[in-house]
């Protein structure tokens, strides 16, 4: 299954959850498109609500479907913790995540395009793999010749404050995961057991 390059408004109400993290997508038609509004979606079976429940949290992170399994089945590798927290966990380490925490973007799709476009560094090295698995400490930074990026600046000065788990230097436009993420530090609207229920049935 190919990643969706659609609109992510219609994805983030289909959905019912805000794929930009703005929330804007939903504050005037919080409900599904369709031409019977909000009375469009009819109650879920447990398997269609764990499916939704896994398709909110892979089309947050933008991830196809053969990604976002094998991360799955990674984090259930992690021997402390629970299996649904370390795989969120896992999910946060992406690059391109990194990135959009870090204020570098303004959504994590921007923030994969920074990456693809050789724009960031890990340890003063370019990275443009946005899967790139980031180590607690490791240095992510701005290339040289990307400093005056415009779209760098704008997202820079709308970012409004960044989770406890990263640390970030508006001087030399670095940053660092300096821990990985508490559960509740992650989304509250997400049931990341209904995930691994809906993945123990199919692997």
């Amino acid at each position: 299954m190919s990643r969706y390059t659609g609109p992510s408004w219609k994805k983030s109400r289909r959905l019912g959850i805000s794929l930009s993290g703005t929330g804007k997508e939903l504050a005037r038609r919080p409900y599904a498109p369709g031409q019977h509004g909000p009375n469009s979606r009819g109650k879920l079976s447990e398997y269609g609500a764990q499916m939704a429940e896994k398709q909110k949290l892979r089309n947050m992170y933008g991830m196809n479907e053969r990604q976002f399994r094998n991360m799955f089945i990674q984090a259930g590798q992690i021997k402390e913790g629970k299996h649904g927290v370390n795989f969120m966990a896992l999910l946060e380490q992406r690059l391109d995540n990194v990135v959009y925490r870090l204020g570098l973007a303004t959504t994590r799709r921007q923030a994969r395009q920074l990456v693809n476009h050789g724009h960031i560094t890990v340890d003063g090295k370019r990275v443009d793999i946005p899967s790139y698995h980031v180590e607690i400490g490791q240095v992510i930074g701005v290339r040289e010749k990307s400093r005056s990026l415009d779209i760098i600046k704008v997202a820079i000065e709308a970012t409004l404050g960044r989770p406890a788990f990263v640390s970030f230097d508006d001087e030399a436009l670095t940053g660092s995961l300096i821990r990985l993420p508490e559960r509740d530090e992650l989304y509250p609207d997400i049931d990341e057991s209904l995930i691994v229920e809906f993945y123990n049935k199919k692997l």
